[in-house]
């Protein structure tokens, strides 16, 4: 027995971490940094490690966890209340990208840019775009103060409903490319595959629910490995007998966990699972995973007009959609922008096509170089879209006395001050008062 795959562990946490925590500290996502560290000791780096079955299995496992955590910390409420402006700028946000990448694709075979493939490479290509990056969009919107704003709003429920119409895209494209099924049976497929996840959705919070009351909240650690277990269940189920992707199970199991009374419990049990181990495992295998056979300069230009058409898309379907929603020129714009970051979603999918043998380890360098580029310029985009374009309330000028405080506690000791006052006013003789 060669314990090779331990050493191959050892290298894979500590580098992911370490790079991990070098692109942190160049205020860019710790993923990149996982990235990085496949391509590095990957065959397009040191070439240090080769995917082996080990880490294809354990990288799968790695992808269903993650998906698994994603459904787990989505608001359904925020799912089910985001309202007009939300649903068609996804719907707008997952349709043109889907066509821009295709047409792209289809156009980069034709002038040679990449080789020659097979019709559903360039309608993965399409359906690649079609992500967005939640976490990496918040941040920014955060630290610029913008969050709370009808622009962040509307992106945040927009990127919720882009997140299940992505995987209903990576669903059926998948499907298509996985057999000879016509249409019709892959949604036929499709629409039983999302019955059972609603019955077995439905049975699974009612189960939790009746554990809770007759435990009383006693032996807590059994939950998340019951929940694991659905999770498992369901993502296989999905594969074996409806021929949907298992990320697609494994979320819609995090979201009937999400609405369970123990959902932040159990979230918060996979976090050291995922952290310490899956996560860095999934996408540093896709950098090993990237092919340094067959890339030249005409790669490097497509992976350039990719990363430029992944932005364009957004802006023009995401763009558009708040237009239509009544929003002006500006705020369509930045949530255009907001919604142009791709990340981790678009890896998965990228991943997914790979295993099924629809994409070539070659177009794994031009995602990657998207993701990364998107990664780059999403929060400076941002940053250049909304200088200027709110203006701020005047500040309060305090009083010296009180100007070490902060602006809460300067308006507490103002209103204070001006009860004082009237008190005093009040309490005067009548002859002062005249």
């Amino acid at each position: 027995m060669s314990y090779q795959y331990l050493f191959t562990l050892a290298l894979i946490l500590l580098s992911t971490k370490l790079l991990g925590m070098f692109t942190r500290k160049i205020q860019m996502p710790q993923v990149v940094g996982a990235l990085l560290a496949g391509l590095i000791l990957g065959p397009a780096g040191l070439n240090l490690l080769t995917e082996t079955k080990f880490l294809s299995q354990l990288s799968e496992l790695g992808v269903i966890v993650l998906m698994f955590t994603a459904g787990m910390g989505t608001d359904l409420q925020d799912l089910k209340h985001s309202g007009k402006s939300g649903f068609l700028v996804a719907l707008l946000g997952v349709i043109a990208p889907q066509i821009m990448g295709t047409v792209l694709a289809v156009l980069a075979e034709k002038m040679g840019l990449i080789a020659a493939g097979s019709f559903m490479e360039a309608v993965f290509v399409g359906t690649i775009l079609t992500a967005t990056s939640v976490s990496i969009t918040v941040e920014a919107l955060r630290e610029m103060e913008k969050l709370e704003t009808k622009v962040g709003n509307t992106i945040m429920a927009a990127a919720l409903i882009d997140d299940v119409m992505g995987l209903v895209a990576l669903t059926i494209v998948s499907s298509l490319a996985g057999g000879s099924e016509k249409i019709g049976i892959v949604l036929v497929k499709i629409a039983l595959f999302f019955v059972f996840a609603l019955a077995a959705g439905w049975a699974a919070v009612r189960f939790f629910r009746w554990m809770i009351q007759r435990r009383n909240g006693e032996n807590l650690r059994r939950y998340p490995l019951l929940a694991f277990v659905l999770c498992l269940l369901m993502a296989y189920c999905a594969e074996r007998f409806f021929g949907v992707a298992d990320i697609t199970g494994a979320y819609a199991a995090g979201l009937a966990i999400a609405s369970t009374p123990k959902a932040k419990y159990i979230e918060t049990k996979f976090e050291p699972l995922s952290y310490l181990l899956l996560t860095p495992v999934f996408f540093a295998n896709i950098g090993i995973n990237v092919g340094v056979t067959g890339v030249n300069g005409s790669i490097v230009i497509f992976s350039v007009l990719l990363l430029l058409i992944s932005i364009l898309s957004k802006l023009v379907g995401c763009g558009l959609g708040a237009r239509l929603c009544g929003f002006g020129g500006r705020d369509a714009l930045a949530v255009g922008v907001g919604m142009a970051c791709r990340g981790e979603v678009a890896l998965i999918v990228a991943n997914r096509g790979l295993a099924l043998g629809v994409l070539s380890s070659t177009m794994m360098t031009p995602v990657i170089i998207t993701v990364i580029g998107g990664t780059i310029l999403t929060p400076i985009m941002l940053k250049l879209v909304f200088r200027g374009g709110e203006k701020k309330l005047p500040e309060l000028q305090p009083s010296p006395l009180v100007d070490h405080y902060n602006e809460s506690e300067q308006l507490d000791i103002l209103g204070d001050r001006l009860l004082d006052k009237n008190r005093a006013l009040m309490n005067r003789p009548d002859d002062e008062k005249k």
